[in-house]
């Protein structure tokens, strides 16, 4: 692994120490690829993912745009998943990365497909 790679790991560590998802209150954990986004609701407690969406989806993916504004569509799809499941909160898991560009689009289409966190 890189010093980058590393570093991130590390910074993810820290997080997951301190936050931790359950049925009632998930985790919305964000991983950013180069080319992709992908987020999940997790409930830490059962080991489950409770829902989930991606830039690989097939409504997202044949939308036009750059990929910030596909990440922010990423939020709205899973907020609008959690919510028909209903879960109303969550606790936001930026899984090392800064909260910044394509992971706070992330969470701001989450917020405002009705998720609160």
């Amino acid at each position: 692994m890189n010093v980058k790679a590393l570093r991130r790991q590390r910074i993810k560590y820290t997080i997951r120490k301190k936050i931790s998802g359950t049925a009632q209150l998930p985790r919305l954990s964000v991983f950013r690829s180069n080319k992709d986004i992908y987020a999940q609701m997790i409930d830490d407690v059962n080991g489950n993912t409770l829902a989930s969406a991606s830039s690989l989806d097939k409504d997202i993916a044949a939308q036009k745009g750059t990929k910030t504004e596909k990440s922010k569509m990423v939020g709205e799809a899973v907020a609008k998943k959690a919510v028909a499941l209903g879960l109303a909160s969550c606790v936001f898991d930026r899984g090392g990365f800064l909260y910044h560009g394509r992971i706070k689009a992330v969470a701001e289409g989450a917020r405002e497909g009705g998720l609160k966190f």
